[in-house]
């Protein structure tokens, strides 16, 4: 990398060749594809083997944004065979498709902060933007460097991102429902300052979260209070006496579409109580489609018998971990990363989303093969069939069933 800096900025770059894509497409099924699961799918969603029943849900794995950014990033490798490609932190949170960008000698930049690693790109390096999206001021290196963007962000997170500019427009703060650390609600956040960087913002996560801004809006707690609780998820300069009078909620597209719902309410709530009128309240539903109908799928699986619930993907994937949470609710529910978590009848490494960590958990209802059981299996936006493929033989095979019955 050369520390030269370029005179002008390079364009974003569309690789969306038809000559390429053909060749990405085959290459990306290849990898990630499952006949298994897709036969399963055809079948209802449901197969037994003897008296072991897999049950999928009815939407589950890969959505369209994820889809299409392993597509760019794949297809990226291809239209520019020799030059330097770097990444922006991960492109899904996947373990295996990160890997397979690894081996394409995809290189990951630090996405927490920027490093000297940003200031030595060049114009004849590639940068990709992850589907999460990244904040303006990464943007703003790369193009500065000259280096070509190849820019993977999700279509529904491009949404939220035009309703928070929309908000600091008109002289409204953001409300983001989300992670103040994830990828793509720090992205969301640097919108939200506007085209003109005077735009504010707060991160709320939980409803405990709400109910706390709350008090402040109804005059019970006091903004030092609420700095002190929230002061490293603010917009620079933010002053709870200024910013907090007329207030958007936008959200975190992979959170709990009930959870933001309720979140709206209790905010439109305490503006009204405070302003005696809520045009000082702005929402927009951002939750992304994808997101959604997993949720819902999911809610509609537990409305059937199942012993058991595996929760395939990605630990840092926020969508996946919301499945984690409704499933719980109900039955036994195993966030696995992948099959090899699967250790036997009775031991099941898996995340726990309170310690935030693996543990290993017995289960001893599998254990008796005489008896009939039922497992349920879902997976977040970001998790690849081939995973999900590899889970369903596990258990089966821990059940007794080899591929070839499969």
């Amino acid at each position: 990398m050369s520390d030269a800096k370029p005179k002008t900025k390079r364009k974003r770059i569309n690789v969306r060749r038809p000559d390429v894509m053909e060749k990405v497409q085959a290459e990306v099924q290849r990898h990630y594809e499952s006949s298994i699961v897709e036969k399963i799918r055809a079948n209802d969603g449901s197969l037994t083997i003897g008296n072991t029943t897999i049950k999928l849900a009815r939407q589950f794995g890969f959505c369209y944004g994820v889809e299409r950014a392993i597509d760019l990033a794949y297809a990226a490798r291809k239209v520019f065979a020799d030059n330097n490609i770097f990444l922006i932190g991960e492109i899904i949170h996947n373990q295996e498709v990160n890997r397979q960008l690894e081996e394409m000698k995809i290189v990951s930049l630090p996405w927490k902060e920027m490093n000297e690693q940003y200031d030595q790109l060049t114009q004849d390096d590639v940068v990709i933007v992850p589907a999460f999206g990244a904040p303006t001021s990464y943007i703003e290196k790369i193009e500065e460097r000259g280096a070509a963007i190849v820019d993977t962000t999700c279509g529904d997170v491009m949404k939220v991102w035009r309703r928070v500019r929309n908000y600091a427009k008109e002289g409204y703060t953001s409300i983001i429902h989300g992670k103040a650390g994830h990828e793509e609600t720090r992205a969301t956040a640097s919108r939200a300052l506007g085209d003109n960087k005077d735009g504010h913002y707060i991160v709320i996560l939980t409803l405990e979260d709400t109910d706390f801004l709350c008090s402040y809006l109804n005059g019970k707690i006091t903004s030092e209070a609420l700095m002190e609780r929230f002061g490293n998820a603010v917009s620079p300069g933010f002053d709870p006496e200024i910013h907090l009078h007329k207030v958007g909620v936008a959200n975190q597209t992979t959170m709990l579409k009930s959870e933001t719902e309720e979140i709206q309410r209790r905010v439109c709530k305490a503006i009204n109580e405070r302003d005696g009128k809520t045009e000082n309240f702005q929402f927009f539903d951002t939750i992304c489609g994808a997101t959604q109908e997993r949720q819902d799928a999911l809610f509609d699986m537990l409305k059937e018998h199942m012993d058991i619930l595996l929760v395939v993907g990605g630990y840092n994937s926020s969508n996946t971990s919301h499945l984690v949470e409704i499933g719980q609710e109900e039955l036994p529910t195993f966030f696995i990363q992948n099959s090899d978590r699967l250790k036997s009848l009775k031991e099941i490494v898996h995340f726990d989303l309170e310690q935030k960590s693996e543990v290993n958990s017995e289960y001893n209802n599998l254990l008796d093969l005489e008896s009939p059981v039922t497992i349920g299996i879902t997976a977040g936006a970001s998790c690849p069939n081939n995973l999900i493929e590899a889970t369903i033989q596990r258990v089966f095979e821990l059940r007794g069933i080899s591929a070839n019955e499969i």
